[in-house]
C-alpha cells in the first residue's frame, strides 16, 4: 500500500472508531468520510461495506486483546490475570454497540472476516483460563467457549439501556463464580 493510501486508511479507521464508539454500529459512513477529509468513494475503496469497516475495527481490537492475553500469561497471579483480561475483553465488546451478535456468530463462521481474530482471541483466553485452573485459582468445569459466551452475555447486557448500570456488578458476580479464591 502506498504511503498516502496507508495514511488515509489509518486515518479512516481512527475516525471510524471514534464515530462508532459515539454513535454505535450505525454511524454514518458519509460523516466518517467527511470528517476524515476524503470522498465517500475513497472510504468505499478501502471498505466496500459497513460490515467491512466494522470488521476492520473489531479485528484490530481483537488482535490487541490476543496480544494482551499473551503478556498476561507471564503473570504470577493467574486468577487476577484471567479476570483482568476478561474485564478488558468485555469493555472492548461493549465499545461497539450493536456488534455483539455478529461477534458471537463470527467464531462459528469460518467465512467471516472476524473468524480468525475471534478464534485467536478465544484461544488466548482459554490459555489464561487453563493456567488459572492449573494453579487452582479457577474452577475446572469452565472452558474457553464458556468465557466467550459470558463475554457476549455481558456485552449484550451493556447494550440494554436499563441494564447498563448493572454490568460492573454482574461482572463481579461472574468473576467470583469463575475464581476459586
Amino acid at each position: 500500500m502506498r504511503a498516502d493510501a496507508k495514511k488515509n486508511y489509518d486515518h479512516l479507521l481512527s475516525v471510524a472508531r471514534a464515530a462508532v464508539l459515539k454513535e454505535g454500529a450505525g454511524a454514518s459512513l458519509r460523516d466518517i468520510a467527511r470528517k476524515t477529509g476524503v470522498g465517500l468513494g475513497t472510504l468505499y475503496r478501502h471498505f466496500p461495506t459497513r460490515e467491512a469497516l466494522l470488521d476492520a475495527l473489531l479485528r484490530a481490537r481483537f488482535d490487541e486483546l490476543t496480544a494482551r492475553a499473551g503478556k498476561l500469561e507471564s503473570s504470577n497471579s493467574t486468577g487476577e490475570a484471567l479476570i483482568e483480561w476478561l474485564r478488558e475483553t468485555v469493555a472492548v465488546a461493549q465499545e461497539y454497540r450493536g456488534v455483539t451478535a455478529p461477534m458471537m456468530a463470527a467464531i462459528e463462521d469460518p467465512n467471516s472476516a472476524l473468524h480468525a481474530s475471534c478464534v485467536a482471541m478465544r484461544a488466548a483466553g482459554t490459555r489464561l483460563l487453563a493456567r488459572a485452573q492449573a494453579d487452582g485459582a479457577a474452577r475446572n468445569d469452565i472452558e474457553g467457549v464458556d468465557l466467550f459466551a459470558l463475554i457476549g452475555a455481558l456485552a449484550w447486557i451493556g447494550d440494554q439501556p436499563t441494564l447498563t448500570p448493572r454490568v460492573d456488578h454482574l461482572f463481579g458476580v461472574i468473576a467470583s463464580a469463575i475464581l476459586t479464591e
